[in-house]
């Protein structure tokens, strides 16, 4: 039962931080067009 629980947080744990990559990526991204629409105005 242990090992279950520990095997269950474990493949939460990795999902969570792959999430938050892929967020803080997504964030980099949008970041990056903003400036170059702000430098052609």
């Amino acid at each position: 039962m242990v090992k279950k629980l520990v095997l269950v947080f474990a493949l939460s744990s990795g999902l969570v931080l792959s999430a938050c990559n892929t967020v803080r990526g997504a964030g980099e991204d949008v970041q990056s067009v903003a400036n170059e629409v702000d430098d052609e105005m």
